[in-house]
């Protein structure tokens, strides 16, 4: 067999299982989504607020499956109350809005586990692939919902992208200019939100943010403009989504470790290699690895 004809019969043999298509369906949506929203994030310096927003929808889900309902809407509401309660503590007292993030999620997610552990000693089920995502078990259910949220997360920012991209950038111009910035605010946190909820059975609320945050960071490295950081991003996601997904079946390894790996991946390749800001490639624009306090470096 000459090694074209077994690459390509390794590429297309887990395809014949009806899990594994399943799996590449939600692995290329969530890849997209995960990368336009999170070039978001990454712009705005919000990372934290993914993190958040990840960890705050597990009590969400874990009620959803106790009450017998959808988990993709408990997980929802969930993340949409954490964005609420941050903004409101941040807004009503001193407290700056990381560390209002941080006692949020904290909070929830502490809550979350403790609901998960009560569940499993009554249902006798295990739910830890809440925590760290289970892409091959998806269902056909669970391939229809994300299909329904990249489609919506998609469209909202293809007919807001100019709004949102003045906001990003600029939130007191876009305020000086008319533009609704309370209203960009709220549907960015449900975005973010809603693409938390569809990367759950992928990766996991624990390693969602890789997925958010390093294909973007990856694509700023190597191009200046956010249509072009998305669009980039988006590849990276999806090719990283997929490689993760396959060294998951030929290696038998976890699929959301595995996928997180593959991003990171290249994002170490971007960072040592960029040509515009790579530390090997550019080694005079680089940031001395020694504290100047100490007396060494730069």
């Amino acid at each position: 067999m000459s090694p074209e004809w077994a690459i390509l019969n390794g590429l297309v043999e887990p395809l014949q299982y009806a899990f594994m298509q399943r799996s590449l369906a939600v692995a290329i949506l969530v890849g997209i989504i995960c990368s336009v929203v999170g070039s978001y994030l990454m712009v705005q310096r919000l990372a934290l607020l993914g993190d958040a927003i990840s960890h705050s929808v597990l009590p969400g889900l874990a009620i959803a499956f106790w009450l017998g309902v959808n988990i993709f809407v408990g997980a929802f509401i969930a993340g949409v109350m954490s964005t609420v309660l941050i903004a409101w503590i941040h807004r009503r007292s001193p407290i700056k809005e990381d560390a209002a993030m941080g006692i949020v999620f904290s909070a929830f997610f502490a809550l979350g586990i403790t609901l998960i552990t009560t569940i499993q000693k009554d249902t006798k089920i295990d739910l830890n692939h809440f925590l760290f995502g289970n892409i091959l078990g998806v269902t056909l259910g669970d391939v229809r919902d994300t299909a329904i949220i990249a489609a919506l997360v998609l469209l909202t920012v293809a007919l807001l992208y100019k709004e949102l991209l003045f906001y990003s950038f600029d939130p007191l111009g876009a305020q000086a200019s008319g533009l609704p910035v309370g209203l960009l605010n709220s549907g960015l946190m449900v975005l973010i939100a809603l693409t938390v909820v569809a990367s759950m059975k992928v990766v996991g609320v624990i390693l969602v943010l890789s997925l958010l945050i390093a294909p973007g960071a990856t694509a700023y490295l190597l191009v200046p403009r956010l249509h072009q950081v998305m669009c980039l991003g988006a590849a990276i996601g999806v090719c990283s989504s997929v490689s993760g997904l396959y060294l998951s079946y030929y290696f038998n390894l976890p699929s959301g470790p595995a996928i997180v790996l593959v991003v990171s991946a290249w994002f170490a390749l971007a960072f040592l290699f960029s040509p515009r800001h790579g530390v090997l490639t550019n080694p005079g624009r680089g940031v001395s690895l020694w504290p100047r306090w100490l007396g060494w470096g730069r």
